[in-house]
C-alpha cells in the first residue's frame, strides 16, 4: 500500500468510476490515483465472519474486517466511518478491506457533515484535477 496517496473522501456512487491502472497498483477516479477510500454510512449487514455491509445512502459497499477489528462488537445500524483499501470486484460488491473503522453513533450530526465533507473535497480538490484530466 503506497501511503503517498490520499485516501479520498468519497460515496460509494463516486467509487462506480473508478477504474484500475495496470501498472501502478491503484486505481484511477479522473485522473486521480488513489488504493484507499474513505467512506461514513451506517452498517445494514453483518455475517459475523468479518464482513460487512455499509450503506451511505447512495450505494453499498463490503467491508472486509481485520482480526483486530474482528473483536470489536459491529451492529447493523450503527453509524461509522471506514478508510481502507478499496477493490472493485466485478459482478460482485464493491469492497473496502479496512485500515481504520471508527463508530460515530454518538454523534448524530456526523452523518450531515460527512455530506457537505464529501462536496468540500470535491470542488476544493478533486473537481479541479478531474477537469484538467479532461
Amino acid at each position: 500500500m503506497d501511503y503517498s496517496l490520499a485516501a479520498l473522501k468519497l460515496l460509494c456512487v463516486q467509487l462506480k468510476g473508478a477504474s484500475e491502472t495496470p501498472s501502478q497498483n491503484a486505481l484511477t477516479l479522473g485522473g486521480i490515483l488513489f488504493q484507499r477510500a474513505w467512506l461514513q454510512g451506517i452498517l445494514v449487514s453483518n455475517d459475523g465472519d468479518g464482513r460487512l455491509l455499509l450503506d451511505d445512502g447512495s450505494g453499498v459497499i463490503e467491508l472486509c474486517l481485520s482480526p483486530d477489528f474482528r473483536l470489536r462488537h459491529w451492529d447493523s445500524g450503527m453509524y461509522v466511518m471506514v478508510v481502507g483499501g478499496y477493490f472493485v470486484r466485478h459482478g460482485e460488491t464493491p469492497m473496502i478491506k479496512v485500515h481504520k473503522m471508527v463508530d460515530l453513533s454518538a454523534f448524530p450530526d456526523r452523518e450531515a457533515m460527512w455530506y457537505l465533507e464529501v462536496m468540500e473535497a470535491y470542488k476544493l480538490f478533486y473537481q479541479p484535477l478531474i477537469e484538467e484530466f479532461m
